[in-house]
């Protein structure tokens, strides 16, 4: 059985609000020449202010919970063939890292649904964007997702693969916000439960912006009021 998903609160771990992407160009532009944006200044100085961080599981902490995860997925479908199944366009981030933790062989695809468009708040209403490759007839499928949130999009997957034929459907979210699940979805594999704010980055966004952010961090609330 997989692990409790970790907890993360603010008295926990660090959370953060999202910086605008001028700031984070001259962030990453320091990070890589070493050098301010302009003379007397320094933005990674400057990034413990504009982000304000209280709580976030970091790169690394995603990372050794990807590795933990990995194995325990290995040891779970030794002897079978496993696919995994990304939903695009969050789960890009969290899939590539996650397959590349897996030592056994595996095949994927990908799936974007949507229910989001261009807000913060699950519309309940899923779209197919593109569809899968894949024949699921007899296949051992395990869905990667960046973040369970409503659990509306994810219920009709699970109901949509078993409609397809698939011998095993199991569910990895590196992320999953149990105050926000308006519809029960059994997901064997959490890496973090975390509160119900808006997150971005490390796939996640926000009106396609803020996806490239190493962390995970809490989406200002002036952005989208």
């Amino acid at each position: 059985a997989a692990e409790p998903a970790a907890s993360l609160t603010a008295g926990s771990t660090r959370y953060g609000k999202a910086v605008d992407m001028w700031s984070l160009g001259c962030i990453f532009g320091e990070m890589l020449s070493g050098k301010p944006c302009f003379p007397g200044t320094s933005t990674l100085n400057q990034l413990e202010k504009i982000c304000e961080i209280i709580g976030k599981p970091t790169e690394e902490q995603i990372r050794a919970k990807l590795d933990e995860i990995a194995a325990q997925v290995t040891a779970d479908y030794e002897g079978k063939e496993l696919l995994l199944v990304g939903v695009l366009k969050g789960a890009v981030m969290v899939m590539a890292d996650f397959a590349r933790a897996l030592p056994t062989h595996m095949t994927m695809d990908w799936m974007a649904v949507s229910s989001y468009g261009t807000g913060t708040r699950s519309s309940g209403v899923v779209q197919i964007r593109k569809d899968l490759d894949t024949d699921l007839h007899g296949k051992h499928v395990l869905i990667v997702e960046d973040i369970i949130d409503s659990g509306l999009t994810l219920h009709w997957l699970l109901a949509n693969f078993a409609s397809r034929g698939a011998a095993s459907i199991e569910i990895f979210s590196l992320l999953r916000k149990p105050d926000a699940a308006k519809v029960e979805v059994p997901c064997k594999y959490v890496g973090f439960d975390i509160p119900s704010d808006f997150v971005v980055g490390y796939g996640l966004d926000y009106a396609e912006r803020y996806r490239n952010l190493r962390d995970v961090a809490v989406l200002a609330p002036h952005v989208y009021a």
